[in-house]
This record gives C-alpha cells, sequence and structure tokens, in this order.
C-alpha cells in the first residue's frame, strides 16, 4: 500500500478568521481535500490521530463521547478506481475520552470524485460523499451523510482549498441540510448542545444568526 503522504509532502494550515467553539471539538479527522486521489489501481492507507487538549467538556447527550482532553483517530483505506473516482472506507472509527475510556465509534463509506490529473492543474474541483454508521457514543443519529464540494487553485508553492460542508441526519428533507465548519464540525452536534437544543434556542432568539459566528476557514496547503 503507498500512503497519500507518501506520494508528496504537505502541511495543511487552517486559516481562520476568529475562533469558534466547534474547533474544540472531537474529530476523528482532521483533512483538507485538494482533489487528489489515488492512481487507479492502487490502494492507500492514511492514518489519522488528534489529541484535544483543552476542548469542549460537557456531554451533548448521555453517554456522549467527551471533546476534552480526548484522542480520536481513524485509518483510512482508500482506492483509485478510475482517473476521476476515489473509493474510501474509513474504520474503525475509535475515541479515547475521560469519561468512558476507548471505545469504538462506527464507520464510514466514502466516494470522492474529482477532475482528472488535479495535480497538473491550476484549478480543480471536485465532490466528497462520506456516509456514517454511527456508535451511541459519537451520534444520537445512526447514519449519517456528508457532502462536501472541493475548489480549489494550485498556485506553487502555496494551495488554496476550500471545503465547504453539506450535513444531514436523513430528516427534514432539504431543510435538513445544515452547512458547517469545514474542520469537521458536524461533531459540533455533540459539542455544545443536541440538534434539537439548538433549533429551540434559535427559535427563541427575534434576530436571526448563523450556528457560528466564526469566518468558515480556508484551507491551505504549502508543498515541501
Amino acid at each position: 500500500m503507498k500512503s497519500r503522504a507518501g506520494r508528496r509532502c504537505a502541511i495543511a494550515i487552517a486559516l481562520l478568521a476568529s475562533l469558534s467553539t466547534s474547533a474544540r471539538a472531537q474529530a476523528d479527522e482532521i483533512q483538507v481535500y485538494d482533489a487528489s486521489i489515488a492512481p487507479r489501481g492502487v490502494f492507500n492507507l492514511t492514518w489519522h490521530n488528534n489529541y484535544i487538549a483543552n476542548g469542549i467538556r460537557g456531554q451533548a447527550f448521555p453517554g456522549a463521547v467527551a471533546a476534552n482532553r480526548s484522542f480520536n483517530g481513524v485509518p483510512e483505506w482508500a482506492y483509485g478506481a478510475t482517473p476521476w473516482f476515489e473509493a474510501g472506507l474509513y474504520m474503525p472509527l475509535y475515541s479515547r475520552d475521560e469519561t468512558g475510556g476507548w471505545g469504538f465509534n462506527g464507520f464510514k463509506l466514502r466516494a470522492l470524485f474529482v477532475v482528472p490529473n488535479a495535480e497538473d492543474r491550476t484549478f480543480v474541483y471536485g465532490l466528497n460523499f462520506e456516509t456514517s454508521y454511527n456508535a451511541k457514543r459519537w451520534d444520537t443519529q445512526r447514519i449519517t451523510e456528508e457532502m462536501r464540494p472541493i475548489i480549489g487553485w494550485h498556485l506553487r508553492p502555496i494551495d488554496i482549498m476550500i471545503n465547504p460542508i453539506l450535513d444531514t441526519q436523513f430528516e427534514g428533507g432539504v431543510k435538513g441540510l445544515e452547512f458547517v465548519d469545514a474542520d469537521h464540525p458536524r461533531r459540533s452536534r455533540r459539542s455544545t448542545t443536541s440538534r434539537e437544543e439548538g433549533r429551540a434556542q434559535a427559535r427563541a432568539r427575534s434576530t436571526p444568526r448563523s450556528r457560528f459566528q466564526a469566518a468558515r476557514p480556508v484551507q491551505t496547503e504549502p508543498r515541501c
């Protein structure tokens, strides 16, 4: 197997206009999508691990993983099916927090569609789909879906990548779709309040406000 990190040396940097509480919520992977995929017929393995030294301390629901001092990770298995499609599997999703200890959080299936030969282009684009099967400790909903458009420019030596996210729990049709920050803040459903509590608070306010007050991060990826 050949690691995606082995194909090139890169450091992902998230430029945030200001901090948000979602940045302190746990995530199994923190990743910038730059429209690059494994070559056709090649397997890739990327191992994601992160530790939240100072995160949100409370549980969003009884038995949930708390972000503070939690260790989270997942191996990402990928296969280049065509020049424009990569299939992926995240398994096992795992974490350890101060309350529940080590545990299994579920798995994810990924379908990544990109413009062919993205690494040789200046302007790149794509669309990533991830379907999650969640353990009860990780989410109140068993099945969730993430759709992440990929828009970027290889300016050499700097890459500018924009990865907005549409998240859904398959509830409420189109109204159930939710824009979230690009640092995998769909985990924010477990960070401060549940989705239902957040909606109740929003209805109680007379002036509409965005879910997150911080600007969405713009991802850049300098190349070594």
